[in-house]
């Protein structure tokens, strides 16, 4: 099978080496398994993750924008002989709206991991990255009819492009908030933030350091990509019913 990792902004934004990426998930994969790191193509509006990640700002206005170009790649990538997309972003940015547009399974890292999290745990603390992040967590929460499932969201209160410096930093405050959340009644731990926790923070180590389960979210997303493609699934027409559009529909302009 072939499956698309799909990350939220164009490739020359990436704040984060795609061998990195790369070192941590295909040797999870199923054998013959094979999977793609592709980016959106550049748009008009790309420059505003940047000006409001330096202003530690990241409220979800950079994932409105980024809506559109994510849906034409998506259903490039279903005209393109991928098998399942995964939206690699932790927030979901476009998932919903591209799953209008394509059968093949579009999976998001969230919903995914809060699903998980609710097999093996009956509460749930969530880490991310900023305080600007946490209303627009709760947001996605109450649409996803699982906010009353979280105990709490925590900011770890860290971003930026020196992230790599900053390991030992951002593994102490992880601990801590894990901590906190654990004493505010969270059972498992979803972290958001996907360039901090996992790729440059390791979930096994947080979980270790602190007794809670921590889930790999970009691991359990591809997993699950797999499983529904291994057993034909998709989201349901019922409740995604699509039109027929193609990659020219998306770009051509009346």
């Amino acid at each position: 099978m072939k499956i698309m990792h799909l990350s939220k902004l164009p490739r020359k934004t990436a704040i984060i080496d795609i061998k990195v990426m790369e070192q941590q998930i295909l040797s999870h994969l199923s054998p013959g398994t094979q999977v793609v790191f592709d980016f959106p193509d550049d748009y008009d509006g790309s420059k505003a993750e940047a000006v409001l990640g330096r202003q530690n700002m990241l409220n979800g206005v950079d994932h409105a924008m980024v809506t559109a170009p994510l849906i034409r790649k998506i259903v490039w990538a279903a005209e393109n002989g991928f098998d399942a997309v995964v939206q690699s972003n932790t927030f979901d940015p476009g998932v919903e709206a591209a799953r209008l547009t394509v059968s093949i399974p579009v999976i998001g890292v969230l919903r995914t991991s809060l699903h998980m999290a609710t097999i093996l745990a009956d509460r749930i603390g969530i880490i991310v990255p900023l305080e600007s992040h946490v209303p627009y967590t709760w947001r996605i929460l109450r649409a996803y009819d699982m906010d009353h499932l979280v105990t709490n969201i925590l900011p770890l209160g860290i971003y930026g492009r020196d992230l790599a410096r900053r390991v030992p930093e951002i593994t102490d405050k992880a601990v801590a908030l894990i901590d906190r959340l654990k004493e505010g009644g969270a059972h498992f731990i979803v972290p958001l933030g996907g360039v901090i926790i996992p790729y440059l923070v390791d979930p096994m180590k947080l979980q270790a350091e602190t007794g809670a389960p921590v889930m790999n979210t970009k691991l359990i997303a591809l997993r699950f990509a797999e499983t529904c493609v291994a057993l034909g699934l998709s989201h349901s027409p019922l409740s995604y019913p699509r039109g027929k559009l193609s990659f020219a529909d998306l770009v051509e302009r009346l």
